[in-house]
């Protein structure tokens, strides 16, 4: 049992402070004969938690160092040390976990499974309000995968869970923070920009109200109207968009980020006869050069008007200074926070 869970059963059956001064150890016990598992099916025997204890052990001469449990206290007590250990905060260094994560996401995370794992943050993420600060980066897709927005992030979500399980061995990590790195992570395997993830979000227990992502089908006054929701300006609309690069969208080398996504908006390839490219992109893509604002930059001073999504095909760097600003500020959208 872990120090954690045996604190935790400390407090749940004793009350006991944190700060006590014995020593405390506490491990399940059962008689010879009795079995968690049927030898014949191989099914839990529910009833044998009946002749199931708990020994405790103190080192105060004087304490007596055996508590027996009935089924049902037992199941309450395992039941509260469950949901106390889910809610109990994050304690660790993130300077030493953070390499740990980025390199357990470098062994699942392969260029062609990318795309997939940023789709994934941009759900966990995209679901912020900013009007009531709710949703936002918090791991509930994980309870929202049936979501028909949602379909395929099951894959990229189970992918990340096999890094994440080793991860929680060295020191547990919430999926807001996994999610938000392996996101970072997928960009910086495609050749994209390195982007530092700040550690310490809490997970939610729930799932987010449905109907907050922003649909595929929005023109561009309704992309517009969605992100300002969401505390997004129109610059930063049109650079998040940017992470189309990578993936099965038709933008260029599917596995490799860069800035081909803006120079082939501008060639308008849906607008074609052919089959082939008239599939290129979403309407929400097609809508970044279908409308004047989304093409220009504001007008500040006496700076002229530009075209944003020009200006991105025409200089990368741009583009990847723009798009690690607006990743830091998506992931960091609707986080509640635990210091680690």
């Amino acid at each position: 049992m872990t120090t954690t869970t045996a604190s935790l059963l400390k407090t749940c059956l004793f009350g006991c402070d944190s700060s006590s001064s014995f020593k405390f150890k506490c491990k399940f016990e059962s008689p010879a004969k009795t079995r968690l598992l049927s030898p014949a099916t191989g099914k839990h025997v529910v009833r044998s938690l009946r002749a199931w204890r708990i020994r405790c052990i103190s080192d105060d001469p004087g304490s007596s160092h055996v508590f027996v449990s009935s089924r049902r206290k037992m199941v309450v007590l395992l039941s509260t040390v469950q949901l106390l250990s889910h809610l109990l905060p994050q304690n660790g260094n993130a300077a030493e976990i953070y390499p740990v994560m980025q390199n357990e996401i470098r062994k699942v995370v392969t260029k062609g499974k990318a795309a997939g794992v940023l789709r994934l943050v941009f759900h966990d993420a995209g679901t912020f309000e900013l009007d009531d600060h709710s949703g936002g980066i918090n791991g509930s897709i994980a309870y929202e995968l049936e979501r028909p927005e949602n379909t395929g992030l099951k894959k990229p979500l189970k992918v990340l869970a096999k890094a994440k399980i080793k991860v929680d061995e060295i020191q547990p990590v919430s999926w807001a923070d996994m999610i938000s790195v392996a996101g970072s992570e997928a960009v910086s395997i495609c050749g994209g920009p390195t982007i530092p993830v700040v550690l310490g979000r809490l997970d939610s227990a729930q799932p987010d109200p449905e109907g907050k992502l922003p649909p595929e089908t929005l023109s561009a006054s309704g992309l517009k109207e969605c992100f300002k929701r969401k505390g997004f300006s129109t610059q930063e609309l049109v650079a998040l968009s940017g992470a189309h690069t990578i993936g099965s969208k038709g933008f260029g080398d599917p596995t490799v980020f860069d800035n081909a996504y803006y120079k082939i908006l501008l060639q308008k390839p849906w607008t074609s006869t052919s089959k082939m490219t008239s599939m290129v992109g979403l309407p929400s893509d097609h809508a970044l050069v279908e409308d004047d604002e989304c093409l220009r930059f504001q007008k500040v001073l006496t700076l002229s008007f530009h075209m944003w999504v020009k200006r991105y095909a025409e200089d990368q760097d741009k583009f990847f200074e723009d798009f690690n600003n607006a990743y830091i500020k998506l992931v960091n959208s609707g986080a509640k926070w635990n210091k680690l």
